[in-house]
């Protein structure tokens, strides 16, 4: 044997010695890091049970979509939802032997030292596998230096393949995943990008998915497009090459566009101030937990009626608004020649949609019309019957002649609002400044069925349906007169409406009252007094049965105390209260007297499915057994003899608390209705409807309007009025500004709602009087009306000699 030869041998002995040595000294390096490392690693129902983040979502009582809170979307599937080629693209580009390593795959890491070491030291494909990526990406793995980390990650990815199984894995993989956009897992990436769910993904939408995986901040198709571009193929190719879909299929799949864009989550029902106050609440009752928990809230609101509030409240705040005259562009620009459409969509991106009304830059005047580009690319005409309404605004109660052409009204550069009419036309409008909110209960219960808390919440959250606290003008006067009928007033009570004078010690001045008209009418049917909204009537009733009487006894109807003032200007609504509290007190009226309690969740539900609260409303239920035979054993107890006592008495119905006996509600009922057949409410009467009742409400200097009316299916108060306590100004009623909401609104809202006749109630009865002296008509008598008591209350007949007219007369001798 040559020396040559023999020196080789020696060298290859010494380094088998050397690399046996080697890969002891490693194996016993693992062993004993493993046997440090393994007893701080996490258990397994730590991996088993990683809370996937979700947000919060809101739901109207009918399942449509209201609104998403969290940073984090995320829609977690199980491995049975998610498509083949949707598994197989993120296998393919990030862990081919996904389904042949332990959790560590030697060969990729095998590959990745040679890659290293053959271009020293240049970063090439990685060694991590889906599982490590797992154990890394739930910060099981903290970020520590290079070596501990991966050790760490290695020991942990060995244990998650011995105790959970390779689809539960990908299960875990494909949820958590970041995938750019805010996206967690395929399914909200799915959406996220493509406005898809899972199975309608296409090949290369599911490849360009996956190639989000690797540097999702970076490299997403919203980021970096030609960059996700190449990632995506690379990704086909290698589906193609692992033999996950033929060839010809992924050439196909490369060769396809992209058209990815941002999809936000589809809003299915506008209602952001109702699910503002669930989202409020929640956070109340349940913590931060809401927004990453997976949590969905059912409120009670019906999406139908929702739509019809919003468009209601929108019509009439225009309305209101383009009856006062236009205030000019938003904003005037210098429109150079050579300015293009790029331009004028810089300018426009300044102004966003407000309530459906887009900003319109306007681009030329022609004769009868003028053209008006929009954020969407197109132009529009707009012609000068549309801008009829622009006559300039000088003051809320004068207004410029009306516009002879359209240069009357805009210039070349202006930015204006325009939107779309019923027709499909466009219309020149404006943001309105005046602002509204509307309340629509169910009254059995108190559920909120439609809520609007001003013209747009991305404008202003402020919601005006809540939290402000308004003068509700003559519309709280029923519940003046309801403590009247419940002492020895009737209908037919005549009270003197004639100038009166107070003196107020406090202010150091007189007080004097006077009716809206201005005009004073003498003895006056308390009916007349309601119908028409004397002023004097209601003070006179008020003085009459004591301020401390009244106050307390309008608290049955769920006012507070605190907002209501405890002096005779009561009797004209100067208190302050929400459109909610006027729509509760109305919803006692309109479910037999009862006092509800306004709620809009019905439920709330986590990550599993589970309920974490249910409403338990109590209920008017004037025919419910156990409030018509309230000694008698509650059915639902006796159905739940099983259970313990304590939890029969959770289920069984909660009963309303009476705030009006019926005789009573039935004579305020039949008022209020009066005020809808021949008052300030007639307006109403083109619904074609027997079975409304409301009261307007004015207050001084129409600063607010409002109108409140119900039937049995529903309560509904409006408001209108601006911000600042600003004038409406002339004219501008409760029968004028809030009324036309409100019966826009109830026409869509009793659409196919049956109309039901109350039967009169044990305890009324029902006579013949003379109007004028409000006494029983004699027999002799022609020209009598009909009116209801409570029994024990009827007048007098009158004499048979009574003049026709007894508007001089004072029957009871009390004013």
């Amino acid at each position: 044997m040559s020396p040559r030869i023999r020196r080789a041998l020696k060298i290859t002995k010494w380094l088998s010695i050397l690399g046996l040595t080697g890969v002891l000294l490693g194996a016993g390096t693992l062993f004993v890091s493993y046997l440090i490392i393994n007893p701080g690693l996490p258990d397994v129902e730590v991996l088993s049970d990683v809370q996937l983040q979700v947000p919060l979502r809101i739901y109207s009582s009918d399942g449509q979509l209201m609104q998403v809170y969290g940073e984090k979307r995320r829609s977690p599937l199980t491995i049975d939802q998610i498509p083949d080629n949707l598994k197989n693209a993120f296998i393919a580009g990030e862990d081919a032997r996904f389904y042949e390593h332990p959790g560590v795959d030697y060969q990729g890491i095998a590959r990745a030292i040679w890659h290293i070491a053959k271009t020293g030291g240049e970063k090439g494909p990685g060694g991590s596998t889906i599982t490590q990526q797992l154990a890394r990406d739930f910060g099981l793995v903290s970020r520590e230096k290079l070596f501990t980390r991966k050790l760490k990650e290695w020991f942990l990815a060995l244990k998650i393949e011995r105790e959970l199984t390779k689809d539960e894995i990908l299960a875990l993989y494909l949820n958590k995943i970041y995938l750019g956009n805010r996206a967690y897992g395929v399914a909200a990436a799915a959406q996220g990008y493509y406005g898809k769910d899972v199975d309608d993904l296409t090949l290369a939408e599911s490849a360009m998915i996956a190639a989000c995986a690797q540097l999702p901040s970076r490299v997403n198709p919203l980021r970096s497009p030609e960059l996700s571009m190449r990632r995506r193929n690379y990704m086909l190719r290698r589906m193609a090459e692992q033999g996950y879909v033929p060839e010809a299929e992924a050439q196909a799949a490369i060769q396809a566009q992209d058209y990815a864009y941002a999809h936000d989550p589809t809003i299915e029902v506008d209602a952001l101030y109702a699910a503002e106050l669930a989202r409020s609440r929640a956070l109340t009752m349940l913590g931060d937990d809401i927004y990453s928990g997976g949590y969905t809230i059912y409120t009670t609101i019906d999406s139908r009626l929702q739509h019809a509030a919003n468009r209601a409240v929108r019509k009439g705040l225009i309305d209101y608004d383009q009856r006062h005259g236009y205030r000019g562009p938003e904003a005037q620009f210098e429109l150079s020649q050579t300015a293009t459409s790029a331009d004028w969509d810089d300018i426009l991106d300044r102004f966003g949609v407000v309530s459906g009304m887009q900003p319109a830059l306007v681009l030329s005047l022609e004769e009868g019309f003028f053209l008006a580009y929009l954020p969407d690319g197109q132009t529009v005409a707009v012609d000068l019957e549309s801008i009829a309404w622009a006559r300039a605004y000088k003051d809320v109660n004068s207004r410029g002649p009306a516009p002879e052409t359209v240069a009357d009204v805009v210039a070349v550069g202006d930015v204006i609002r325009v939107a779309l009419d019923d027709e499909g036309q466009w219309q020149m409008t404006q943001i309105p400044d005046v602002q509204g909110a509307l309340v629509s209960l169910a009254p059995e219960d108190g559920a909120v069925r439609a809520l609007v808390g001003g013209l747009d919440f991305q404008r202003s959250k402020f919601n005006r349906a809540t939290q402000a606290k308004r003068q509700p003008g003559s519309s709280f006067k029923p519940f003046v007169y309801a403590a009247a009928l419940d002492q020895d007033y009737t209908p037919a009570t005549l009270v003197n409406d004639a100038p009166i004078v107070f003196e107020d010690d406090q202010l150091e001045r007189s007080w004097k009252p006077e009716n809206f008209s201005e005009q004073f009418f003498g003895l006056t049917r308390l009916r007349e007094g309601m119908v028409n909204s004397r002023n004097l009537v209601s003070i006179r009733v008020l003085r009459d049965i004591g301020v401390d009487y009244a106050w307390r006894f309008v608290q049955r109807f769920g006012f507070d105390g605190a907002d209501i003032p405890r002096d005779l200007s009561m009797a004209l609504g100067s208190g302050a209260v929400t459109p909610l509290a006027m729509a509760r007190a109305y919803a006692g009226l309109a479910n037999g007297g009862y006092r509800i309690d306004p709620y809009f969740i019905d439920r709330i539900v986590d990550g599993q499915g589970r309920a974490v609260f249910e409403a338990r409303p109590a209920f008017a239920c004037a025919q419910c057994p156990q409030r018509l035979n309230p000694d008698e054993v509650d059915p639902a107890v006796s159905m739940a003899a099983d259970q313990t006592t304590e939890q029969a008495a959770r289920e069984a119905p909660r009963l309303a608390a009476q705030a009006l006996e019926p005789p009573t509600h039935y004579l305020i009922q039949s008022l209020l209705r009066d005020v809808i057949r021949r008052g300030t409410g007639k307006s109403a009467l083109r619904l074609g409807r027997g079975d409304l009742a409301g009261k307007t409400g004015t207050t001084n200097d129409q600063r607010d309007a409002w109108f409140s009316g119900y039937n049995a299916a529903l309560a509904t108060t409006v408001w209108v009025g601006f911000d600042q306590l600003l004038r409406l100004g002339r004219n501008e009623v409760g029968g004028k500004a809030a009324l036309p909401i409100w019966i826009e609104y109830m026409g869509q809202a009793l659409e196919g709602v049956p109309e039901i006749e109350e039967p009169l109630p044990a305890g009324v009865a029902v006579a013949q009087i003379n109007p004028d002296t409000g006494l029983l008509c004699s027999a002799q008598r022609s020209g009598c009306l009909t009116e209801y008591f409570r029994q024990g209350t009827l007048p007098d007949t009158e004499p048979e000699d009574v003049r026709e007219s007894g508007a001089e007369q004072d029957p009871y001798g009390i004013f």
